[in-house]
């Protein structure tokens, strides 16, 4: 995908929210793309939206002999982030999230982080205001516990395929992918929805019935 377009469409997603992107993924009959509720943000008022950059990580136990290996796959993944990405980690135990991390993602125009595993430095994260979601936090660091093995190849995060180019978008609901392929039908969907529901949220804070706001509408 041509990255103006990307960009265009990670535009159109970040107007939208978790719940409606979902439903209309629902619509076109994917119905499991929602990830798991245990990953939740670090601080209530994170919101992502961006295009999977995916990074597979393995539990191990021990540190690397070779300094030179410390660390390595997670500093060659942060250093190949692009603008509009978000990286998505794949299952692990441990915690693979720091503040330094997201200090660098920022500079190279990344717009949040996606952990199915812990992250630490969660303060400095929030007062940071780079959106990370995880399913817990953890002071223990990933040297010797968690090495990043891979980038850039189908994972699966919270109980979701993952691949890269997929759309992302993450609030205090959840995080939802939409598979790229059927990107531009779920937003144009979930963008007409929206439409929909500013209408029937103004007849039913007017006093309209629900069952005849959707009778009407058909949104609810």
């Amino acid at each position: 995908m041509p990255d103006s377009q990307a960009s265009a469409l990670v535009t159109r997603l970040e107007r939208l929210y978790t719940g409606v992107v979902s439903d209309c993924l629902d619509a076109v009959g994917i119905r499991g793309n929602v990830m798991s509720a245990a990953i939740r943000p670090v601080y209530p008022a994170a919101r992502l939206a961006g295009i999977a950059a995916t990074v597979h990580a393995t539990d191990v136990d021990g540190v690397p002999a070779d300094p030179a290996d410390h660390y390595k796959g997670i500093i060659a993944a942060v250093d190949a982030l692009r603008p509009d990405e978000v990286m998505v980690v794949s299952t692990t135990r441990g915690s693979v999230w720091g503040e330094l991390m997201a200090t660098a993602s920022r500079y190279r125009g990344a717009r949040g982080v996606v952990v199915d595993g812990h992250t630490r430095d969660v303060t400095a994260l929030a007062e940071l205001g780079f959106p990370t979601f995880c399913t817990g936090m953890s002071a223990a660091d990933s040297l010797g516990r968690v090495e990043i093995t891979a980038a850039g190849i189908p994972i699966e995060c919270g109980g979701v395929a993952v691949r890269p180019g997929d759309l992302v978008i993450g609030d205090y609901d959840g995080v939802v992918v939409v598979p790229h392929e059927v990107a531009d039908e779920v937003l144009a969907r979930a963008e007409q929805k929206v439409a929909g529901e500013n209408v029937v949220r103004a007849k039913l804070a007017a006093g309209m019935p629900v069952a005849e706001a959707f009778r009407e509408y058909g949104v609810i």
